[in-house]
């Protein structure tokens, strides 16, 4: 498609619908205190809840990953769109344990779908003018939809009635607009004859596994935090920290979203051989903080961790997709960057199923402030596996 036939209407519409779809994956994390009262749910069962998530999010990436470069970009988007709808409706109906866990793993399908597919859309969507801002933005509107849905939902939650109905039904109405957004948007590859539906393969190169494996490391240290914020910060909140206010603790789960774009944007302007080491001492001195905060039962210190971590998991997570980019054959370029955000999808719901089963035992203070050492040994490992191989893992430049 020639760049000319691009309307910068259809780039926006595109990167709104990627925006608001990414929103609704994450409405429900201010709620479960309401989940929880409601139905009597235990913080383990809280956490299995949001876990589901990533099981959607992991199967629609393995199964779907490869099939806008056969299908088109707009059938796999409406197909994304579709299960954000579906997930709020079964949200809207939601009044038992399994149509809960139903409604999270279709919303995780929805944001696998999208995860790929619409942030190639949203850069190939791109007028000429606007493409060297296009691959931020398309970062920014991800992570930012993160970021705003459980700051919507807590507004809602704290301050409108029908607390676990109201954000699902005004987001379903969103949602259907931004149907209407990636229906008018052209179609940006040509379909080829007869498609061939493929799944993503998972492997790494032994060429790149020196690069690979810190990354994959500071990786999972990063979304094992973006994880801890999305499914248990409700209930630090509440039980160690004595805050109630759904509209502050949807602010909380939210900042180390936008602090994370925030580091994505910034790791631009650090030397690319600095960039992914950066991100991890950052993102050290955040988890660290985060742990003090816990122990110290302190809302200020807590937040300036938040803070510090995304801001590093901003860093970390594009450094180390960029190293392994440039250290993948282009032929492994794909299987690569897909094993690479399994790792991170796995981050992101195994370690907070841990919390609920320890926090059980030791008690929630204690098994945060032991998360919190978790992540920042991770992110120790991984600087001594970069000060060994010299940098982003001997990709320099």
């Amino acid at each position: 498609m020639s760049q000319r036939q691009v309307s910068p209407f259809a780039f926006v519409g595109g990167a709104a619908a990627f925006l608001l779809t990414m929103l609704g994956t994450t409405l429900p994390t201010p709620l479960y205190p309401i989940y929880r009262d409601a139905f009597g749910f235990s913080q383990l069962t809280i956490t299995v809840i949001f876990a589901a998530y990533a099981v959607g999010v992991i199967g629609a990436l393995l199964v779907t990953g490869r099939w806008s470069d056969q299908l088109g970009r707009r059938p796999l988007l409406l197909a994304g769109l579709a299960a954000s709808v579906l997930s709020d409706a079964v949200f809207l109906l939601g009044g038992s344990l399994p149509l809960l866990l139903i409604a999270r793993v279709i919303s995780g399908v929805s944001a696998g779908i999208f995860t790929g597919t619409a942030t190639v859309a949203v850069i190939e969507l791109a007028p000429e003018a606007w493409k060297r801002r296009a691959t931020f933005v398309a970062t920014a509107v991800n992570m930012g939809g993160l970021g705003l849905g459980p700051v919507c939902a807590g507004l809602l939650g704290e301050y409108a009635p029908w607390p676990l109905h109201l954000p699902y039904a005004l987001h379903l109405a969103l949602a259907v607009l931004g149907v209407l957004a990636v229906w008018r948007a052209p179609e940006t590859v040509e379909r080829p004859p007869r498609p061939r539906l493929e799944f993503q393969r998972l492997s790494v190169p032994e060429s790149v596994r020196g690069v690979f494996v810190p990354a994959a490391i500071a990786g999972f240290a990063g979304f094992a935090v973006l994880g801890f914020f999305t499914a248990t910060v409700p209930a630090f909140m509440k039980q160690v920290l004595g805050q109630t206010n759904l509209a502050l603790i949807g602010l909380v789960a939210g900042v180390v979203f936008f602090a994370s774009t925030l580091g994505q944007w910034l790791q631009g302007r650090v030397d690319a051989a600095w960039r992914l080491p950066l991100g991890c001492a950052v993102m050290l001195v955040g988890a660290l903080t985060i742990g003090a905060g816990i122990a110290l039962a302190s809302l200020a210190t807590f937040l300036c961790g938040a803070l510090i971590a995304g801001l590093g998991q901003g860093v970390a997570f594009r450094a180390g997709l960029g190293a392994l980019a440039a250290a993948s054959p282009a032929a492994h370029r794909g299987a690569v960057t897909s094993t690479f955000f399994v790792v991170a999808y796995v981050a992101l719901s195994i370690p907070v199923v841990g919390i609920g089963l320890v926090s059980r035992t030791i008690g929630l203070a204690a098994t945060g402030v032991g998360f919190s050492g978790a992540v920042a040994l991770l992110c120790c490992v991984a600087l001594v596996l970069l000060w060994r191989t010299g940098g982003q893992g001997g990709v320099k430049g």
